[in-house]
């Protein structure tokens, strides 16, 4: 799995005939797009949903895209950093993507490698964009949920009213509910949803408060 992913970020014609049975078929597993603006602690989220995921029995594969240097063309791929945990199970699988300047917040290897994760036989595939802005919205044509993480201080009722992404979000998570400023954040986007039945959820991914909650709800 991990080569012909290389193979698929590598342009190698070989992996186009594979690549051709495994999207012919949609695979029976939930896909979950996780995006927000940077800082918000997507990764140090996903991190906790993966133990929480674990420990109800299901097996895990995480897609995490990283931006790349406008100068240098590299990326860090630092966001499996905070998956450390996971490094040994191997119930969960972690791959790192470089956005490669492609714009909409993944990268332009991710709708194959997403389904190939998806018939590798996994549960759950979770998929990391990179710090979304309002044009981001890519993610929400390769993954069955969209789960927006935002953090206190992202906005008043006009910034949430701004934000292209919230249009096409599932459930929302006000992430680091620990800080001041949660509610001010969780209220305004409650008044910006207005007869949406759309989740609203507060969490606190270092502790894992609130991350059970949310695993109901995409599951």
């Amino acid at each position: 799995m991990a080569r012909l992913i290389t193979a698929i970020e590598a342009g190698d014609p070989s992996s186009e005939t594979v690549l051709a049975a495994l999207i012919e078929e949609v695979a029976p597993v939930r896909r979950v797009g996780i995006t927000g603006p940077p800082g918000a602690g997507k990764s140090t989220l996903v991190n906790a949903m993966i133990s929480e995921l674990r420990s109800r029995g299901d097996t895990v594969a995480v897609l995490a895209v990283d931006p790349s240097s406008p100068i240098t063309g590299g990326a860090l791929l630092g966001d499996r950093v905070r998956m450390q945990a996971h490094v040994d199970d191997p119930g969960v699988y972690v791959r790192s993507m470089a956005s490669r300047g492609h714009l909409g917040g993944l990268s332009p290897a991710a709708k194959p490698t997403i389904a190939v994760l998806a018939r590798a036989g996994f549960d759950m595939v979770l998929v990391e964009t990179v710090g979304v802005g309002q044009s981001e919205i890519e993610v929400m044509d390769h993954v069955d949920l969209v789960v927006l993480v935002v953090s206190p201080g992202w906005g008043d009722q006009i910034q949430a009213d701004k934000a292209g992404i919230v249009e096409i979000t599932d459930v929302f998570v006000v992430n680091k509910g620990d800080r001041p400023g949660v509610d001010t954040v969780h209220r305004a986007l409650l008044e910006r949803l207005g007869d949406s039945d759309a989740p609203v959820l507060v969490t606190t991914a270092i502790s894992g408060e609130g991350v059970p909650a949310l695993v109901d709800v995409i599951r």
